[in-house]
């Protein structure tokens, strides 16, 4: 039996709100209390968009564009956990087999959170935390998001189909 394998690469990115807001900073879906809540008009989860992004360029389903902006706007669905698990009925018979992720931002303080947001990924996505990888980097200042004006995510998912 062969196999189908493909890589899919997403990208999201936004700017904290001021700090004193209410709205939580929600990354990976774990509520994050030392930053303020992104400006977006859903929770504006970083991690799980990228990863709903990723999956739009593996399916060619556009996510976050579509689906997303629908349960958003007209349905009032702002947890991005929702987005994805959408996300993830749009890949047929394709099945992520790993995920990577990477942050960047000066805040929130993601060392003692990692885990936690690896086993979130995992339980979101129907994976195995071996199956989920994640870094977090300062980016030592260079860009905006190092600064800390706000956080950005890269994602890349691999899936394969049996044939």
């Amino acid at each position: 039996m062969s196999q189908r394998i493909r890589t899919g690469i997403g990208q999201d990115s936004h700017r904290f709100l001021p700090p004193d807001t209410t709205k939580p900073c929600v990354i990976a879906g774990i509520i994050l209390e030392d930053a303020p809540g992104f400006n977006a008009n859903s929770d504006g989860d970083i991690v799980f968009h990228a990863i709903c992004n990723a999956i739009t360029s593996v399916t060619g389903v556009l996510i976050l564009g579509d689906i997303a902006d629908v349960l958003c706007l007209k349905d009032g669905i702002t947890d991005s956990e929702v987005y994805l698990v959408e996300a993830m009925k749009t890949l047929g018979k394709q099945k992520v087999t790993h995920v990577a992720v990477t942050i960047e931002a000066k805040k929130p303080k993601f060392k003692n959170r990692l885990l936690e947001m690896r086993s979130n990924i995992a339980r979101v996505m129907g994976l195995d935390v071996t199956q989920v990888g994640i870094t977090a980097t300062s980016g030592e200042g260079l860009t905006d998001f190092g600064c800390g004006d706000g956080a950005q995510c890269f994602a890349i998912i691999t899936t394969e189909e049996a044939v």
